[in-house]
């Protein structure tokens, strides 16, 4: 089949499948995994779909990195850092030791990385319907998951470096997190004024869509760079959607890139990642595949919900928080397929983690439902959880 039909093909079963999948209460992005899963059962990726899905990957980030609320962060600092960071924490080493006797220790690393970011838009939803969004434990839920994303993509830019290199000692993670260190702080104290004078002058052009198309000009450039300084290309894409988020001009390029990601290139992405599941692997390595799963979704329990308790939680909003934190979607995903395409993991490793994605998705609502409904026990309040 020509490679154009085939991509026609994915846009639509990606759009059927992601309206039946939101009908039924479930993510669209299932839908259209599911829907790869079927396409590949009779035609294969190749190199022009895997470049529509890179920019898919790339714009993905782009997204999230605008989407953060850092004045979100700033209201919550405390409680959202170490939320995120003994969550991040808990789940990198968690998922290292469950792999571990399973793979390879390169493989372990990544398996360990892959757990650690959290994707709460299904966390939000949920809270909306049941009005605690505004509440202290869901604005720290909100914060905790910009440093979530952030930690998350600099442990796999962090952990890809090192396996490229090809040696793991001190020396060589020291200069890693300089050179990661370096990069982000370029970004935080030069990034957004330098952003805002850009797209001041940009604006001024009598060319349509010009803010957005420099937007994504700069994406891809520094997305290019970081990839050239051997950090992750997401990491560039991230942090250029972060700087563009702290601008004037954040609303603009974010409604134009969204319908240019979400109408092509961002469901193409979700759907040739179905497309590259092994569902033989996952009867193959089932026990593994059930313990990482439950280790993803132990990590956050425990991990975010003992951040939060530490941050003056009471005991029964920090296992609220904890289950909020659990889910894991697009972030996971675009962080996995980054490390495939650097030859550091296989496909194996793809269709494992699909599962932990699928079960902490769909197990999310019911659980975050029943720990607001039913009395969890009660430890020691340090502070209320609310205002």
């Amino acid at each position: 089949m020509e490679t154009i039909l085939v991509i026609a093909l994915m846009l639509a079963v990606a759009k059927l499948l992601g309206w039946v999948f939101e009908k039924i209460g479930q993510p669209v992005v299932l839908g259209q995994i599911l829907g790869g899963l079927l396409i590949g059962l009779f035609a294969e990726s190749n190199e022009i779909i895997r470049e529509f899905s890179n920019l898919g990957v790339l714009l993905l980030l782009f997204l999230a990195g605008i989407e953060s609320d850092l004045t979100e962060f700033k209201r919550v600092g405390k409680p959202s850092v170490l939320v995120a960071g003994i969550g991040v924490a808990f789940a990198f080493i968690l998922g290292f030791l469950v792999a571990y006797p399973f793979v390879e220790f390169h493989e372990a690393l990544l398996y360990g990385a892959i757990m650690t970011p959290t994707s709460v838009s299904i966390t939000v939803k949920v809270l909306m319907e049941l009005r605690k969004l505004r509440t202290r434990e869901g604005t720290t839920i909100l914060a905790a998951a910009v440093v979530d994303d952030v930690l998350g993509i600099l442990v796999l830019t962090v952990i890809i470096s090192l396996l490229r290199e090809g040696t793991i000692d001190y020396k060589t993670i020291l200069e890693i997190i300089i050179e990661v260190s370096g990069f982000l702080a370029v970004f935080l104290y030069f990034g957004p004024v330098f952003a805002e004078k850009a797209f001041r002058r940009i604006s001024r052009i009598d060319l349509p869509e010009s803010t957005t198309a420099f937007a994504i000009v700069f994406l891809i450039i520094f997305a290019y760079m970081a990839e050239h300084l051997n950090l992750a290309s997401i990491l560039g894409a991230y942090l250029v959607g972060l700087t563009i988020g702290q601008t004037n001009y954040r609303k603009q390029v974010e409604d134009h890139v969204s319908i240019l990601g979400y109408s092509l290139f961002i469901p193409l992405f979700f759907v040739e990642v179905g497309m590259r599941i092994e569902l033989s692997y996952i009867l193959h390595a089932s026990l593994f595949a059930i313990l990482y799963t439950i280790a993803a979704i132990m990590s956050k329990v425990i991990g975010c919900g003992a951040g939060a308790y530490l941050a003056g939680f009471d005991f029964s909003a920090s296992l609220r928080i904890g289950v909020g934190m659990i889910p894991r979607l697009g972030v996971e995903l675009a962080m996995l397929t980054i490390a495939l395409a650097s030859g550091v993991i296989g496909t194996d490793a793809l269709t494992i983690a699909i599962f932990m994605v699928f079960v902490t998705t769909i197990l999310t609502p019911p659980l975050l439902k029943w720990v607001y409904y039913s009395k969890a026990p009660s430890i020691k309040t340090v502070k209320t959880s609310e205002k």
